[in-house]
């Protein structure tokens, strides 16, 4: 009975009700999950590694995603305008010699400026009003990076420096894995803490009830505008840490399906859930490799030879989206995180079912 919670609710404090980790057996297997990923580098090879690199700082994106969306009830269509924003205000950071261990970070604040400035008026909106306001911020913000050469390099994009901390490149998959896990963990953390923070529990209030969240004295136009600029602020960071891997950002890479692609993250990870943004961005990257695999399998057969798979794999790869995001609203609403807490909850209770 050491490992698992016994029968009845023993909490008797807020603190203990909204703990981290519930019981120690979470506490064990989350730091064996951290060790198993520090020992990744030993046992991957390079692409894989780039896999678990590309996960990583699209959760770190798709977490401020999922407290905009999620946790406060909010919509937006051009998450992935802010993610180019912060990859190209690090790279115009590390050019102008700041360090860019520092310019990941600054990139994140300039980002965050930009969503508090496009959240302001966003706030008094709500609905179908809210999301075309968002959609307008992802076009207005991909025309800035295509006119204004000077922040964006223009159409022709701009060259990013490594990661260097103590005279050491981390310019290698092998290396630079740690330092988007390392992120990833911190920003992860205090994501979860926030939530149990009288901010936090005022941005779910917000998205529960917002006429009785304001007859608590709440403000919500305050609060609303929070949680862009908290979500910029993520965002801005992964594409920090994006730009820096790729050494090099182009303004096609921010467009709306790109933002699409976030949406789906959060919506199939699961809203309101910080694992499951970890999830969720997991599922999308590796859903590509899963198409692409089973293109690949069929590839020179007669249903390839039919429907010309090898031709219109990238067309393939977008309806695998858009199918996923449409079979999850059906069948799963409440996203992965939801189903892990059920596969869990039967295994501690088996045999019984309540």
């Amino acid at each position: 009975m050491a490992t698992m919670t016994p029968a009845g609710d023993f909490r008797t404090s807020y603190r203990a009700d909204t703990t981290i980790f519930p019981t120690f057996g979470s506490r064990v297997a989350t730091l064996a999950g951290l060790v198993l990923l520090c020992a990744a580098p030993l046992a991957l090879g390079r692409y894989e590694l780039g896999l678990l690199i590309t996960i990583g700082y699209s959760a770190i994106a798709a977490l401020g995603l999922n407290i905009l969306v999620g946790f406060t009830g909010q919509i937006s269509i051009g998450h992935a305008a802010f993610f180019g924003f912060g990859a190209f205000s690090s790279a115009l950071l590390a050019e102008h010699h700041v360090p860019v261990p520092l310019a990941i970070w600054g990139a994140g604040v300039m980002t965050a400026v930009v969503g508090l400035v496009f959240g302001a008026p966003a706030a008094r909106l709500k609905g179908l009003y809210l999301a075309i306001a968002t959609l307008a911020a992802q076009f207005i913000l991909e025309d800035f990076f295509a006119r204004a050469r000077w922040f964006s390099g223009g159409v022709a994009g701009r060259v990013t420096e490594p990661y260097e901390l103590f005279g050491l490149r981390f310019d290698r998959e092998e290396t630079y894995f740690y330092i988007v896990l390392a992120h990833l963990v911190l920003l992860f953390v205090a994501a979860a803490n926030l939530m149990r923070t009288r901010d936090g529990r005022a941005l779910i209030a917000v998205r529960d009830h917002y006429l009785s969240a304001e007859m608590m004295g709440i403000n919500l136009a305050y609060y609303r505008t929070l949680s862009f600029g908290i979500a910029a602020f993520y965002a801005g960071i992964g594409g920090a840490l994006y730009a820096h891997y790729l050494l090099f950002v182009s303004v096609e890479a921010f467009n709306i399906l790109y933002s699409i692609q976030f949406l789906a993250m959060v919506i199939i990870g699961g809203l309101g859930s910080v694992m499951g943004s970890l999830m969720g961005a997991a599922f999308m990257v590796l859903l590509p490799e899963v198409v692409q695999s089973g293109a690949d399998l069929l590839a020179g057969g007669m249903i390839d030879r039919i429907l010309r798979i090898g031709a219109s794999i990238s067309f393939l790869r977008e309806m695998a989206i858009g199918a996923a995001i449409i079979l999850f609203l059906i069948f799963e609403p409440d996203g992965l995180a939801h189903r892990w807490r059920l596969i869990k909850a039967y295994w501690k209770l088996y045999p019984f079912s309540h």
